[in-house]
């Protein structure tokens, strides 16, 4: 038996057309000849065995059989592939595959030898020196035992140096298996750990033509391959302990911080649950914590003084609850009330929207390529933004939308969706046109087709307010005064939004007067959801009731701005159906009271 160390052994053998069924029985003697001197098992010699023609085909890896019995019963059992002689193809099969750690191979810092016996009986039918340098550069001593016909030429080219050891040619296959004697001399050498003085501190593994140090379990070999020093089993970072590691010789134990406890894994830890001993006293709640537990209050409550008891919250002072009008605590929560006269909508928190007034809004977006696709994307969130505003359905307010470039195209008329959320959805999936600015055409088509009956526009008859609302960023490229005059003239409110490059004089024809409450402006599109609010008021008509702001009378400028703005309002809800005419009486009341708090001022 060899007397060395344990070895990595793959038998690549010759199994084409070539080789007669008879030669080939010589080989399978020829391996087993081999292994039988061989200490075969897990921790010692491990034997993998491939056979190639034109293809290669494993018999078993190093992983497969630690037993000389179940290694023979296998050699048995091959079937000669009878083919052509890809030996290249073998010997890069043996590198890639067989010669792996998944395959059985140990890992290469191990230091165990990996060895490949090729036994061949012909020339190559492809290209062997390339890839056999790849294995000897990975670690793999190459024998080449040619038998017969070999070509010397071939073997050389594969074999390690020095290659008066690596190489061996056999005359016959009748001569293979007393060769196989010789060649067991020449696998297992000499017991280099007995024949020199090899200096290891622990203990000496033999290899052929030479040997290496191992370290006793527990410590690792030094620098100088000979001595060995205690391994910190902690040091690596691969011990996996949640919390502390606790390093003993060759090993290591886990330990938690105080306040916790090892579970069964022995890595990780966790923290001990106080409050389930149950002498807590908490009203509430008991939350554990490292060496000990607090008292918590449930959501709405006040943890007392004596850290154990609750006591309810007056939460519309303590959290943003958001209500629109007025927050009432109740215990351990709050709910939003909205003014007489109007209803909590279903967020719970708002309280009006446009259901004073109802209108036919038809919203005019430009979709040129100038608008970007990322910004009309925030475009259509604009216009969800209104919607929002709404009471969309049937008898209330209707919504209809078109985009303009070079066209005109109606994404949805008045009459195509009843409620806010299928508007919404409908929006977002609004394709974007690019191309020119036609600011005019948009509104010809506005005038003729959107504001139809037939498209869903309520009878001029029945004084539901039409409002036309326009969205550009920049210059048009057609004349939009005659459309715009017959838009307003044809009794359509007009809005007119500009950003970024949007010129304020087309803005302005474009709006209904007066201008300065039908026009805005943003300079980019991140920017421009602030204009929702100024909708709000113009749009919806309850939304402008409230206190007014009173400026000192000896201020000029807010007098005159005052006066201004009083009689725009006048004029335009004078313009208005009767429904409107108690809301121009609760105004003018309301200038005669202002009127009054500015002669007391004075």
């Amino acid at each position: 038996k060899c007397r060395t160390g344990p070895l990595d052994i793959v038998f690549v053998i010759d199994s084409s057309r070539s080789v007669r069924p008879f030669e080939f029985e010589t080989m399978r003697r020829f391996m087993m000849d081999i292994i039988g001197s061989l200490d075969v098992g897990p921790n010692a010699t491990r034997v993998g065995v491939i056979q190639y023609s034109s293809q290669v085909q494993n018999i078993f890896s190093l992983k497969t059989f630690f037993t000389r019995a179940d290694m023979e019963k296998a050699i048995n059992s091959i079937v000669p592939l009878a083919q052509g002689t890809m030996t290249g193809l073998a010997i890069q099969y043996a590198m890639n595959v067989a010669f792996t750690t998944q395959e059985g191979a140990r890992p290469l810092h191990k230091k165990i030898p990996r060895i490949a016996i090729i036994v061949t009986d012909g020339r190559p039918q492809d290209r062997v020196t390339e890839v056999a340098t790849q294995a000897r550069n990975a670690g793999i001593e190459i024998y080449a035992v040619g038998i017969q016909r070999a070509d010397m030429n071939s073997l050389r080219a594969m074999a390690s140096p020095p290659l008066e050891e690596h190489v061996f040619l056999v005359e016959s296959f009748e001569l293979i298996q007393q060769f196989g004697k010789q060649f067991q001399d020449k696998l297992c050498g000499v017991d280099m750990c007995v024949e020199q003085e090899h200096g290891c501190q622990h203990s000496c593994v033999s290899t052929p033509s030479s040997f290496y140090c191992e370290c006793n379990l527990g410590y690792r070999l030094n620098a100088d391959g000979k001595t060995c020093s205690p391994i910190d089993a902690c040091a690596d970072g691969r011990h996996g302990c949640q919390h502390q590691c606790v390093s003993t010789r060759g090993s290591y134990s886990c330990r938690c911080r105080a306040g916790y406890y090892l579970n069964q894994d022995k890595r990780t830890c966790s923290m001990i649950d106080y409050c389930s001993f149950g002498n807590h006293s908490c009203q509430h709640e008991c939350v554990s914590i490292p060496n000990g537990h607090y008292c918590r209050c449930r959501s709405g409550f006040t943890l007392q003084p004596d850290g154990r008891s609750c006591r309810a919250t007056d939460l519309c002072n303590g959290v943003d609850h958001g209500c629109e009008f007025k927050c009432v605590s109740t215990e351990g929560s709050y709910r939003c009330v909205c003014p007489e006269g109007q209803q909590l909508q279903a967020d719970g928190k708002a309280c009006s929207k446009c259901g004073a007034g109802h209108v036919d809004l038809v919203m005019v977006i430009d979709g040129s390529k100038s608008v970007r696709p990322q910004n009309f994307e925030l475009v259509k969130q604009f216009v969800n933004r209104i919607v929002d505003l709404l009471e969309v359905s049937p008898h209330g307010t209707r919504v209809g939308l078109v985009q303009y470039s070079s066209r005109v195209r109606t994404e949805f008329p008045l009459n195509k969706y009843h409620s806010a959320d299928e508007i919404k959805k409908a929006v977002m999936e609004v394709e974007y046109m690019e191309k020119g600015t036609m600011t005019g055409l948009a509104l010809k088509h506005m005038v003729e087709h959107s504001f139809s009956e037939l498209e869903g526009a309520r009878p001029l008859s029945h004084n539901i307010p039409r409002i036309g609302l326009v969205f550009t960023d920049g210059r048009s490229q057609d004349d939009i005064s005659e459309w715009a005059r017959r838009a307003k003239e044809s009794g359509i409110v007009m809005f007119a939004v500009g950003v970024g490059k949007a010129v304020e004089e087309e803005l302005r024809a474009i709006a209904s007067e007066p201008v300065e409450q039908h026009f805005s402006y943003s300079a980019d599109f991140t920017t421009m959801t602030h204009l929702v609010e100024n909708f709000k008021l113009n749009i919806c008509p309850e939304e402008g009731k409230g206190e007014m702001e009173i400026r000192s009378p000896c201020e000029c400028e807010a007098l005159v701005q005052f006066q201004t703005n009083t009689v725009a309002i006048l004029q335009s809800l004078t313009e208005k159906n009767i429904l409107w005419a108690c809301s121009l009486a609760q105004m003018t009341a309301r200038l005669e009271d202002l009127e009054k708090q500015i002669a007391n001022k004075k």
